[in-house]
């Protein structure tokens, strides 16, 4: 059976016909000292039951510290990562702009073998960044993400 995971990805036009995204960088020893392809949509897991978009705003909430902007959030679509796992996520147009990033956290036993759980953040740190730039950070599996974003925005105009 698969695993859903439902996400919020934000936007704001920058210079004429840019676009900025935010996404956020994955925390734990593993992601903590790469960049390229080590940042992701804030997203998280739901059960089948409940609300995707419920779910998103959750997680959301939970992986910025602060609640997710008010808004009309339309849903891009679901997509499948190469783990399997199925990602729903949804967009909105915000300049979101928190004071800071405080995620909640998760145990894992490190290092490895150690018999010593630490907990670290699920998220470590999050911003804007042009299109261009978010496809060489975001993991491989969510490009198709902004692909279906940049023909959501062009729809819009």
């Amino acid at each position: 059976m698969p695993v859903f995971s439902a996400g919020l990805l934000l936007y704001r036009r920058a210079n004429p016909g840019g676009l900025e995204v935010w996404i956020a960088h994955m925390g734990g020893p593993f992601w903590a000292r790469k960049d390229a392809h080590a940042w992701s949509v804030p997203k998280g897991e739901y059960t089948v039951d409940e609300d995707p978009l419920a779910a998103a705003l959750r997680e959301f909430s939970e992986e910025m510290g602060s609640p997710a902007p008010a808004a009309d959030y339309q849903q891009l679509g679901q997509f499948r990562q190469p783990s399997g796992k199925i990602i729903t996520v949804f967009t909105a147009e915000q300049d979101f702009q928190p004071d800071r990033i405080v995620s909640n956290t998760f145990p894992l036993e490190w290092p490895k073998g150690s018999g010593r759980i630490q907990h670290y953040p699920e998220i470590d740190d999050a911003r804007w960044f042009p299109e261009a730039d978010a496809r060489l950070k975001l993991v491989k599996g969510q490009l198709p993400v902004l692909d279906a974003l940049a023909e959501h925005v062009r729809g819009q105009s």
